[in-house]
C-alpha cells in the first residue's frame, strides 16, 4: 500500500508516491526517510524525455504554457499581421518567397474541367462531354470578366491571386458572396474580399466562447456568422474624417447549407479560429538578417570611402586650408566621396587603410540563415534565391521538392475557394434555366455527380525539357502513365481540349508536304554527350 504527496516544482505539481516502508524508516531515522524521499522525487519528476527535464539548464528558458490553438494565436495575431505586411513592404527576400508562391500556385489561375459522374447520372459518353462543355462556358461567362468582382476590378483568374496573396500575408481571408443584378451580366454571384482585420468583435468586445475574433461560433465550434467592420481599422479616412465604425454580421451559410461567406486559412490545429501569416516563424530571423545585411552594406560603403590615415607629428588633425570652414559651430562630420584631393601640413604622414570589406564571411554566413528559412517556408534555397548552381539531378530534386508543397497549396485553394464558387455558379445556372441538370436539386448524390470537376493549374518549369519528354514517353509506352496525364504536367491543358487543334495543323501539313516527327521518334533521340556517361549538366546560371 502506497500513498502520494503532492510537491510543487517549477510551477508543476509532482505526485512523489510514499510507500509504508517510507514512512516507517522516517520514524525511526528522519535523515534516511528525507533521503528516501529525495530519491523518489527525481524518479517522479525525470520523465522519460530529457527535453521536458525542467532541471537541466537547457530547459529552464522560454515560454512552454500549453494552451489552445486561439490561446497560442490571438493575443499575437495583429502584431504577426502588422510585421508580415511590414516586411511585404520592405524585404527583397519575404516578397520573394510570397510572391513564389502565388507564382508557382496560383500562376494565370486554376482553370475548372467538369467531369461529371456518367455512373450516377446514367447518361451517355457524349450527353455527359456536351454537358461538361456547356457547363465550362457558362462559369467562364460567369467568371472571365470583372464583373464577378463585387469592386468590378479583377477577374476570378486574377481575384485568385489576390486571395492568396492576403491569406499568405494576413493569415487568412475572407471571400463574402452576395447576390447583385448588374445591367449586362446574367449571373448575379459576385465575390467581395474582405481583410482580415476587417473581421473582428463589434466595438472591441472582448472575446468569448462563442465570438472569437469576429467568428460567431455554435456550441461545437461551426462558424455561425462574421462580424465584419465597414472600414479597415487603419483606413486613413477613418481617422481623417473620425468616422465611427459599424458591423454586419455575414452568414455562414444559407438557409440550405451553400456557403455564403468563404474563410481561406491554412488550419493547422483543431478548433483553430483565425490563420496564421505565411512568414510567421521566419519573422524575427528576416528581421535580422535585414539588420545585418544593412550593417555590411553601410560598413562597405563608408570602408570604400575610406582611402588612407594621416597623422602629423604636432598633433594637429585639420586638413586643407581652415579658411574653407565657413562655419566654425559645424559639428555634423567630414563629408566624404571619392577622387577627393586634400591638401596637407608638412610634417604630415599618409598611411594605408586596408577596410577588410566586403566581408568575405557575408555570403557563406546569409546562405546558411536563407537555408534554414527556407525550410520553414517549404521552399528549397535554390528556388528561394532563384539561383540554380548544381547539377541536373539536384536542381530537379529541389523543384519536386518544392512542388510537392506547391501542390498541396494548390489543392488547398481549389477546396476553400475554386471549387465553391464553381459549384455556386453552376448551381445560379441551373436555376436560371441555363443548365439543364434533371434531379439535381432534388438529391444531394446527383447534385455531387453534377457537380463533380478538376482544377487545373500552369504545368512545373521543366530543367531539361527533352529529358521530360524522352520519359514521359517511356511512362506512356508502359501504360504507368497517359497523354492526358503528361498533357496536364507538361503545359497544364487537358489532352483532349489539344486533339482538334493538333488534328487541323497535321492536315495543313500533310497537305504540305511537310513530314511529321512522330511521337516514337522524339523518345528514340539519343541523349546528349552528357547524358551518356551519366554526368549530370551543369546549371551554373540557370535561374
Amino acid at each position: 500500500m502506497s500513498l502520494a504527496k503532492t510537491v510543487t516544482i517549477a510551477g508543476k505539481e509532482v505526485a512523489v508516491p510514499v510507500t509504508v516502508v517510507d514512512q516507517v524508516v522516517n520514524f525511526f531515522n528522519p535523515t534516511a526517510g528525507a533521503e528516501r524521499f529525495r530519491s523518489r522525487l527525481r524518479m517522479a519528476i525525470s520523465g522519460g524525455y530529457s527535453s521536458a527535464d525542467k532541471t537541466r539548464r537547457a530547459n529552464q528558458r522560454g515560454s512552454r504554457a500549453e494552451t489552445d490553438a486561439d490561446g497560442a494565436i490571438i493575443p499575437d495575431l495583429k502584431t504577426l499581421r502588422e510585421d508580415s505586411q511590414h516586411l511585404l513592404r520592405n524585404s527583397p527576400l519575404a516578397v520573394g518567397a510570397v510572391n513564389t508562391n502565388v507564382t508557382k500556385v496560383v500562376g494565370t489561375g486554376l482553370k475548372v474541367k467538369a467531369q461529371i459522374d456518367r455512373a450516377v447520372l446514367k447518361i451517355s459518353e457524349k450527353q455527359a462531354q456536351d454537358w461538361e462543355r456547356a457547363a465550362e462556358r457558362e462559369f467562364r461567362l460567369a467568371t472571365e470578366t470583372r464583373e464577378i468582382d463585387a469592386e468590378r476590378g479583377l477577374p476570378f483568374s486574377l481575384l485568385q491571386g489576390l486571395a492568396f496573396l492576403k491569406a499568405l500575408e494576413d493569415g487568412d481571408v475572407f471571400v463574402n458572396m452576395p447576390r447583385l443584378a448588374r445591367p449586362g451580366s446574367p449571373y448575379k454571384l459576385k465575390l467581395q474580399l474582405i481583410e482580415a482585420a476587417r473581421i473582428c468583435n463589434p466595438d472591441g468586445a472582448a472575446d468569448t466562447a462563442t465570438l472569437i475574433c469576429g467568428v460567431e461560433k455554435d456550441t461545437i465550434g461551426a462558424p455561425m456568422k462574421y462580424h465584419v467592420a465597414n472600414v479597415h481599422p487603419g483606413a486613413r479616412l477613418r481617422w481623417l474624417t473620425k468616422q465611427k465604425p459599424t458591423w454586419t454580421a455575414l452568414p455562414a451559410f444559407d438557409r440550405f447549407g451553400n456557403p455564403q461567406v468563404l474563410h481561406l486559412m491554412d488550419k493547422r490545429r483543431p478548433g483553430q479560429t483565425r490563420g496564421v501569416p505565411y512568414l510567421a516563424p521566419v519573422i524575427e530571423l528576416i528581421k535580422q538578417l535585414g539588420r545585418y545585411t544593412d550593417a555590411e552594406v553601410m560598413a562597405a560603403v563608408v570602408s570604400g570611402m575610406m582611402t588612407v590615415f594621416v597623422t602629423t607629428e604636432s598633433g594637429d588633425a585639420s586638413l586643407g586650408d581652415p579658411a574653407e570652414n565657413t562655419d566654425p559651430y559645424d559639428t555634423t562630420g567630414m563629408e566624404l566621396g571619392h577622387g577627393s584631393i586634400i591638401g596637407l601640413t608638412p610634417d604630415a604622414k599618409v598611411e594605408s587603410f586596408n577596410p577588410n570589406r566586403p566581408n568575405t564571411a557575408f555570403d557563406p554566413f546569409i546562405q546558411a540563415v536563407l537555408r534554414q528559412i527556407g525550410v520553414a517556408l517549404e521552399i528549397p534555397f535554390e528556388l528561394l534565391i532563384k539561383h540554380f548552381t548544381a547539377s541536373y539531378s539536384a536542381a530537379r530534386a529541389a523543384l519536386e521538392e518544392a512542388w510537392d508543397y506547391f501542390r498541396r497549396r494548390r489543392h488547398w485553394l481549389e477546396v476553400s475557394l475554386c471549387q465553391p464558387v464553381y459549384e455556386a455558379v453552376i448551381t445560379e445556372a441551373v436555376a436560371n434555366g441555363r443548365l439543364k441538370a434533371p434531379g439535381f436539386f432534388a438529391d444531394p448524390l446527383v447534385r455531387k455527380a453534377w457537380l463533380s470537376s478538376v482544377w487545373i493549374g500552369d504545368a512545373k518549369a521543366q530543367i531539361d525539357p527533352l529529358k521530360e519528354i524522352n520519359a514521359a514517353a517511356r511512362r506512356i509506352e508502359l501504360t504507368i502513365s497517359t497523354l492526358d496525364e503528361e498533357s496536364r504536367k507538361f503545359t497544364g491543358t487537358p489532352w483532349e481540349d489539344k486533339l482538334p487543334q493538333v488534328l487541323k495543323e497535321r492536315a495543313v501539313l500533310r497537305e504540305n508536304g511537310i513530314t511529321i516527327t512522330t511521337l516514337e521518334q522524339v523518345a528514340a533521340v539519343e541523349p546528349d554527350a552528357d547524358d551518356a556517361d551519366g554526368s549530370d549538366s551543369d546549371l551554373e546560371g540557370a535561374a
